[in-house]
């Protein structure tokens, strides 16, 4: 499929993000790539696994990541930095939904065990938070798929209207983003490709119903002023 050189540009923009430099960078880097590996071995590593596996103190391991939390978020934060960056040139919303999540799905299939590993602890945190065990533990960061989506079907923000244009960005997101990879990957035993391609079909549906709707909701005042014809 054709998208524009859409994933050129994103791959092109990446390299541009400003990074650190130096011996802080580098232990941040040789941390973060063996949480990553702990993270393929199906582990939620805690700051302490990840210096032993790191070979770094855990004094190092606190000063960078003081939190498990502080952890997983960063290793999240690099397998999303570039989706976040995503932009279209496209005016067509059906288009750009197809740009997105094209650009979006071989990237969190890289990156299945870091994202996987941020929904358990999100969810492990809720349960702890429930509880009132949370204590000062700062919660993960959710809720990037809302502005993105926003972004793509921007088209439509104005035939759709405000209330119908957040209810069609909220049928997208469970297309969209770890627990629609998921539910498509380990329950339906797709293959990433064929995840991304049922993905790309709810949304299309999804965008060509709310366009629907929303036309015939225009038409409808029309029909009922139309006087009927003497007898």
């Amino acid at each position: 499929m054709d998208v524009s050189g859409q994933a050129e540009r994103q791959q092109g923009d990446a390299k541009k993000v400003k990074t650190e430099t130096g011996p802080r960078a580098r232990t941040k880097r040789i941390m973060l790539d063996a949480a990553m590996r702990l993270m393929q071995d199906g582990m939620i590593p805690s700051v302490t696994d990840v210096a032993e596996e790191a070979q770094v103190s855990r004094a190092t391991a606190y000063r960078y990541y003081p939190t498990q939390a502080a952890l997983i978020q960063a290793t999240v934060d690099e397998a999303l930095e570039p989706i976040l960056a995503w932009q279209s040139d496209s005016d067509d919303a059906d288009q750009r939904m197809s740009e997105l999540l094209t650009f979006l799905y071989p990237r969190m299939e890289t990156y299945e065990a870091s994202l996987k590993a941020a929904l358990r602890l999100a969810l492990d945190q809720w349960a702890r938070r429930r509880a009132g065990r949370m204590g000062e533990e700062a919660a993960m960061k959710r809720g990037n798929r809302i502005r993105l989506l926003a972004s793509a079907i921007a088209p439509l923000k104005k035939s759709l209207g405000p209330r119908q244009f957040e209810r069609l960005s909220q049928a997208l997101s469970l297309s969209f983003g770890t627990e629609a990879f998921v539910v498509l990957k380990d329950i339906w035993g797709l293959d990433g490709r064929q995840a991304e391609e049922v993905a790309l079909w709810t949304c299309h549906a999804l965008i060509r119903s709310a366009v629907e709707e929303a036309d015939a909701t225009r038409r409808a005042p029309a029909r009922r002023g139309r006087k009927k014809p003497a007898k």
